[in-house]
């Protein structure tokens, strides 16, 4: 890496208090105070209220949370429209309110993430052009290939995919144009540089995991890489 370091966006941090993780107190000035410290310029945040308690209480909460930080950029959470929770126009009310990418927990929230219910849903994000984040343990692979194939204009970005999951890592990007990969856990001895040099830079988006991983970690996996400037510029800059 050359002397000027690039601009960092975080793609996968959250806010609030988790319940049983010692992580600190999630709030905003704790988060500002992890972005300075490891060099992050800005991140888009989810809410811990929105995945372990309620999201339609916590993506509100989350707007009044960052209304006044120009740095942190709101990312709800969703669910499928067959209880009638959010409302059947979530996605187009989501971009009118500013929100950068929408996450999903089809495990810890009980619902088939490729069923039909979800899938109004993420058609409506594919029209808007609203990215969707999920963890790898929240879904399977074969899941995760279905909705990229029905939703071939979603980008879809995999966090929490750790080095042993690089076989099937590499034959869904492979398969899938629109299947991206987080950076938080890619834990892999070079496993960042295979994976720019088979599907390119710009099938990798960096995030963190923060608060329940230590922004550094992947901050310094990604700045202290063989990859050039172009390549860590272009993961650096995330979803936004």
């Amino acid at each position: 890496m050359a002397e000027a370091r690039p601009i960092l966006i975080d793609a996968d941090a959250m806010l609030g208090r988790h319940p049983r993780r010692d992580v600190g107190g999630g709030t905003v000035d704790e988060l500002l105070a992890a972005l300075d410290r490891v060099g992050i310029a800005e991140a888009v945040v989810g809410n811990m209220t929105a995945w372990l308690h309620d999201p339609h209480r916590g993506n509100a909460q989350l707007l009044d949370l960052v209304k006044d930080q120009p740095r942190l950029h709101p990312c709800w959470v969703m669910l499928p429209d067959s209880c009638g929770e959010l409302g059947a126009d979530f996605a187009e009310e989501a971009v009118a309110k500013g929100v950068r990418a929408v996450r999903a927990f089809p495990r810890d929230h009980g619902y088939h993430l490729a069923g039909a219910d979800a899938a109004v849903v993420l058609h409506a994000l594919a029209r808007v052009r609203l990215p969707l984040l999920v963890d790898a343990p929240q879904v399977d692979w074969p899941t995760m290939e279905t909705i990229a194939r029905a939703h071939p204009a979603l980008r879809i970005v995999v966090g929490a995919a750790g080095y042993r999951m690089l076989r099937q890592i590499a034959g869904a990007m492979e398969r899938n144009v629109n299947v991206h990969l987080g950076t938080a856990d890619l834990s892999s001895h070079c496993g960042l540089e295979w994976l720019v040099a088979r599907f390119g830079a710009g099938r990798i988006v960096f995030g963190t995991g923060q608060p329940y991983r230590d922004p550094a970690e992947a901050v310094t996996r990604l700045l202290w890489s063989e990859l050039g400037d172009a390549d860590v510029a272009t993961i650096g800059r995330g979803i936004v």
